[in-house]
């Protein structure tokens, strides 16, 4: 099995784990904030950074120039509706978010959320060995690879899962340390 199959395949999954984290909200504030809304306009479900400009102009505020002022309403309902805790603020085609502080409550579900998450993508990356190490069997199964191939594939396979595990543990702990954070 070759080693560019396997990082590409938990690479993908460690940029997933990624991308899902940034929506999670830390004190600060961030675009990727918003890549969780989606907006109900032309027909379907449109991302929120499709319908204007998002900015950070300090650590505490959003602001999105909205492209189309007839979305207004529809993206200010979507935002509160996001359950992400914003509470927009409209000034003609621009759309301010005060980011409010986290409660000590929140920050603790946050946190666990987090590790729950992280969880997910330890297990989508054991999913990937076990798959690899399935075909590796069969493979030696069918004569292709002898008894010593296979064993030495599946502990390079075992490291490789090794690295990605800790490269998700690490995420997780910064992230976290970000949702504590005051």
């Amino acid at each position: 099995m070759d080693n560019k199959i396997i990082n590409n395949k938990m690479s993908s999954s460690l940029a997933h784990f990624e991308k899902d984290l940034a929506s999670i909200r830390t004190s600060r504030a961030s675009i990727t904030m918003l890549d969780s809304i989606f907006v109900d306009c032309y027909g379907s479900k449109t991302p929120i950074n499709q319908l204007g400009n998002i900015s950070v102009p300090d650590a505490n505020t959003l602001t999105i120039q909205i492209w189309d002022t007839n979305l207004i309403k529809i993206i200010e309902n979507s935002i509160i509706e996001s359950n992400l805790g914003l509470n927009p603020q409209t000034d003609g085609s621009l759309i301010r978010l005060p980011i409010p502080k986290l409660s000590e409550e929140r920050r603790v579900e946050l946190t666990k959320i987090t590790s729950q998450m992280s969880e997910n993508a330890k297990i989508v990356i054991r999913n990937i060995r076990r798959e690899i190490l399935e075909d590796l069997k069969n493979q030696e199964k069918d004569k292709l690879i002898s008894q010593d191939e296979l064993k030495s594939h599946s502990n390079n396979v075992q490291k490789i899962t090794d690295d990605y595990v800790n490269q998700i543990e690490k995420i997780t702990e910064n992230k976290k340390s970000e949702i504590i954070k005051v």
